[in-house]
Formats: structure tokens, sequence, C-alpha cells
């Protein structure tokens, strides 16, 4: 062998593996552009997103608004050629929960109005009881002892719980704002969940409950919560309890504005006597308990790879004060018209597409978690079913309905180099970064814990953490269709371009581990 073929051997082996993907990487522009024409021109996702929330109403998992959307994502599906769409059982959730009355008012030392909303799964007043207010702190509440003391104290009487302050802080920021390029640029590490904080999370959960059930037994009425952060009357509502069949009944319980909040405990403070009204009639459905994913499929193409799989989805089940527009029916409006865009256009994938909107995520991603262990396998004993070995990717989207500024690659370089390319046609729509840092907390990690590229994409925030998220200001008025209609137009792109790859999106090496939210 001579110096040179020496050379060029040894220049090859010393090439990076990410480098080589990215060598061989073809992307398939031109159906990107006809992508990006048709839902310029003819986008249905104003009208999809008005059905999920406006016609839905509240989506909470196993409630008839959740199966309201459901039934209809499923009619729509079918109506544009997509195969297999039905509602698919991942296992046991629980009950479902509707409010059908509520009111909450102060009526001593005067009659005041109070924006308020039930939690889900809240018992019933039978109706509308009038007591007067005890508060005690958050931090009592999880005081065992404290309660103890001063059980005598809550006979009889709403307790109020509440966090520390009394009044909102200065506070100048804008609710709405994006990333400038430079923010992107050095985006910091983005929290993800491990062990420890969930172990921590539900410990303190576990609490809670403790706490609220000792204020039954000392004969409280009802609970009335309030928080500090909220503004404007932004009122967050969510319960981690309540769904499960065996669940402690608790009491009646409403979460209100932190500005009616303030104002009670001023009114206590100044030695005066609160006295509210509340009046919650809610229904539970516990005649099916099984837990629903929507499913679809446009089938693939080639006689070979139509047999291995690209999937896409996002959460469909929200919370109950609002319509959950961007909390996630953004996501799913997103990937309806996705594969809408795909199936209209007739661009023959590969691959089958398989979209999925999931139940149960906002209680732990239990609909996701529970689809991967039915098909592909667990990642905690590394033992896969023949599904896990013939899906190329999925791709997630949870982040509000701020257009799509990145992609996530989840510390995987080679898939990050294969991103970066497919990102670039889309550039001039603001998508510029891929970053091999992570993302947590939604539906994709339960495709990471199969050993499954999961994909997440980087949003603009909007207004989602500040106002809309778990609120009763996530509502239709809220989307903002250009960012959406651009997602779309992205997520289809990436989504088509997996399906007729030669080879399946790279996997790192696999590592057994435990459930991120195993225990929720």
């Amino acid at each position: 062998m001579n110096k040179i073929s020496r050379l060029t051997l040894f220049l090859f082996f010393s090439v990076p593996v990410h480098f080589l993907y990215a060598q061989k990487e073809k992307v398939d522009t031109a159906a990107f552009r006809k992508i990006r024409n048709a839902e310029l021109n003819s986008s249905q996702i104003p009208i999809i997103a008005h059905y999920l929330t406006d016609m839905a109403g509240p989506r909470l998992t196993n409630s008839p608004g959740f199966h309201r959307a459901g039934k209809w994502a499923i009619e729509a599906m079918k109506n544009w050629g997509l195969q297999n769409a039905s509602l698919e059982p991942w296992g046991e959730f629980g009950k479902g929960w509707e409010a059908e009355e509520f009111s909450i008012s102060m009526r001593s030392p005067y009659y005041g109005y109070i924006i308020g909303y039930p939690l889900p799964w809240s018992s019933s007043t039978n109706g509308e009881l009038h007591a007067p207010v005890k508060q005690i702190l958050e931090i009592e509440l999880l005081d065992s002892a404290f309660l103890a003391q001063h059980k005598d104290e809550f006979k009889g009487k709403i307790v109020l719980v509440a966090e520390g302050s009394t009044h909102h802080e200065s506070d100048f920021k804008p609710f709405s704002t994006r990333y400038t390029d430079s923010e992107l640029a050095k985006m910091p590490d983005i929290y993800v969940y491990n062990h420890q904080q969930i172990g921590f999370f539900l410990s303190f959960i576990k609490m809670v409950i403790a706490g609220k059930l000792q204020l039954k037994s000392y004969g409280a009425v009802a609970i009335v919560s309030t928080k500090s952060t909220g503004r404007d009357g932004t009122v967050t509502v969510q319960n981690m309890n309540g769904y499960r069949t065996n669940s402690p009944v608790m009491l009646p319980e409403a979460e209100i504005s932190s500005e009616d909040g303030f104002r009670i405990r001023r009114l206590m403070e100044s030695g005066q006597t609160v006295e509210l009204a509340l009046n919650i009639k809610a229904k539970f459905f516990s005649e099916d308990t099984k837990g629903y994913n929507v499913i679809a499929e446009i089938p693939g193409t080639d006689p070979v790879l139509k047999n291995e799989v690209v999937m896409l989805g996002a959460h469909l089940d929200s919370w109950s004060a609002a319509t959950g527009a961007t909390d996630n029916a953004a996501g799913c409006t997103i990937m309806m018209e996705a594969v809408r865009l795909l199936d209209s256009l007739n661009l023959k994938p590969k691959r089958t597409i398989r979209i999925a909107l999931w139940s149960g995520e906002e209680q732990g991603v239990f609909g996701s978690y529970n689809y991967v262990k039915n098909h592909f396998g667990n990642g905690e004993t590394g033992l896969f079913k023949p599904e896990q070995s013939k899906i190329s990717a999925y791709f997630n989207l949870d982040a509000g309905t701020g257009k799509i500024r990145g992609v996530f690659s989840d510390g995987d370089t080679a898939v990050k180099i294969i991103l970066e390319q497919w990102l670039k046609p889309f550039h001039d729509l603001g998508a510029t970064a891929v970053t091999i840092r992570s993302t947590g907390s939604t539906d994709h990690v339960s495709f990471e814990w199969a050993g499954i590229p999961g994909i997440d994409f980087m949003q603009d925030p909007l207004d989602y953490e500040s106002k809309t998220h778990h609120t009763n200001m996530d509502t239709y008025d809220y989307l903002q269709f250009d960012d959406m209609k651009q997602a779309a137009i992205i997520i289809a792109s990436f989504v088509y371009q997996a399906s007729i790859r030669p080879e399946p999106l790279p996997r790192r090496k696999f590592t057994k581990t435990i459930f991120p939210f195993e225990g929720l």
C-alpha cells in the first residue's frame, strides 16, 4: 500500500461519525417548499383550534370535553384521508370530572365579587354554603402538629390556604416576549426533572393531601386556595389528586385570584370577620376508567420501509379552568395540520407516519408512557418489543403557541448534525438554533426512556409561562396563528424528511433507567 492510500484511509477513519452523517444527508427542499406554500395559502389551523377549544371545552382526561375533542379529531382525520383513526386504550387512568355549577363571593363584611374556579376532581358543596374564613399559610398546611394545635378553629370554617405575601411586588416585565438571536445563541440548560426532584414533588403532594384530610377531620367545610404569583385576575387551577378510583374524598375546594386573596387577608388582619359563599356542583365519571389516546396514520408507500414508523404527537388533555388552548390544543392543532398537509399534498412518505394525541399528560405523561410500554417495551428492564426497532423518531410539541426557534437534540451529537441540515431551509422563518441541550416534562421523554429518538422543539415563550399555562386565561384568544403556521410547516417537513430518509435517525447507546415520572 502506497503512502497516499494510507493517508486516505487515515483521514477517512479519523472523520467523526457526526461528520459522516452530515455528508450523506439529502434534504428534500422541493417537498419543503410545497409544504410551505400549501400552509401559507390554505391553512386550516384556526378552524382546527376552534373545534379543539371552543367546541370541545376543557379537556380534563376522561371528561366529556376530552372525548368530544377526541371524537372530532378522529372524524376530521378520517375525512382528510388518514387511516386507522381511533381512540386506543392505554390502561387504567381513573375518574373523569366536570363542573356543572360554580359560584364564589364574599358576603361579609360586605358583598364582593371574587374570581375563582373549582379544583378538578373537587367534591360538591351540596348547595351554596356560607361560612366564615379561617386563614392558614401553605407551609402551615404541611405541619400536622400546627393543625392539631389549632383544630378547634377549623370547625365550620372555609379554610383559606395562602402564600406569604399580601400584595404584589412591583413588576414591570411584559407578559409576552420572544427570544432574541443572542438569547438563542446563549440558551442555558433547560430544566429537566430528575428522580430527586420528582421524589420531593411526590412528598410535597402527599403532605398537602394529608393536611387537607386533617382539616376535613377537624370539621372544616371547604378549602379556598390563593397564590401570590398570578396577576390581573389570572388564576392557576390544577390538582394532582382525586382522579384515581381509590382516591380519598376531599373537601370541596376552589382556587381564587391573588388579588381577591390579598383583599380577604388584609381584611382579616384588620380584625374583620370575612364570610364567603361557595357553591360547587361537580359530576364524576367512573363508568369507564381506562385512559385513551387518539391515533391515526398515513401509510408508508415503500414496500420495505412502510413497516417502519415516524411518529408525531402532542397532548390533548388540559386543565379545567379554560379550554387549554396554548396547553396544548396549540400542539395538537399543529400536529393535525402537519398530517393534513402531508396527506393533501400526496407526498407519498416511504415510512408510515403515525400521529398521537395523548391523554393524562398533565398527571404524569401517562398516555405516552403507557403507549410506549404497550408498543415498544420497558426502558427500565431493557426488554423491548419488535416494534421498538421499527420506529425512526418521535416529534413532540408542548410549549405554547409561539413559533419554533430551534430544536433540542437531547445530548445526541449525530442527531444534532442531521437536524441542523433539516432546519437550514427555515432560517428565514426565524428557526435557527439546534442545541445539544435537553428539555423535559412532556411526552417525548417516554420515547427517550425506551431508546427512541424523542425530538422536542424550542418555541418563543410569548405569554405561556407568564399568563396562560394551566390558568383561566388559556383560551383561543391567546393563540398566535402565524406562529402556529410556521410550526406546522417545520414539523410537517421534518416528519416527511424522516419518513423518506434511507436509514432511521441514529440512536445513542441505550442505558436502562427508571422512568423520570415513575410514582406520579
